[in-house]
């Protein structure tokens, strides 16, 4: 099976709302992302539950527990790519208004993936 390409959903800034949202979890959690996402890579469409799952309209869902807490990385596949949007802490379902955030910046991305694609700065 060939690997996915995933890469990060950026802001009209340059910025990628999910490390931000890692940047403040603890590092056992944010391992434990990076796992997730490697998976994604191999996998590809063929993640499903417990790892993954479908949300809405295109909208899928990376699933992590640590400690009897949920977070959940949102993403989207464009082409051949899978984008990640952005992650959260959940409580007992994805709030809508998360799901809608990932709509509105799969769009986006769809407008123009070069200005929506995260290129880390070369220092």
């Amino acid at each position: 099976m060939p690997r996915t390409k995933v890469i990060f959903f950026a802001e009209t800034d340059g910025t990628a709302p999910l490390l931000n949202w890692m940047d403040g979890l603890p590092s056992k959690v944010q391992d434990k992302c990076i796992v997730k996402i490697e998976r994604l890579v191999e996998m590809g469409y063929e993640l499903h539950r417990p790892e993954a799952d479908l949300l809405r309209n295109g909208i899928y869902e990376l699933r992590i527990a640590f400690r009897s807490v949920q977070y959940r990385i949102l993403y989207f596949f464009h082409e051949n790519m899978a984008v990640i949007s952005h992650g959260l802490k959940k409580e007992s379902e994805v709030p809508g208004k998360h799901i809608e955030i990932a709509l509105k910046r799969m769009e986006m991305f769809k407008h123009n993936p070069q200005l929506h694609t995260y290129e880390e700065k070369k220092l």
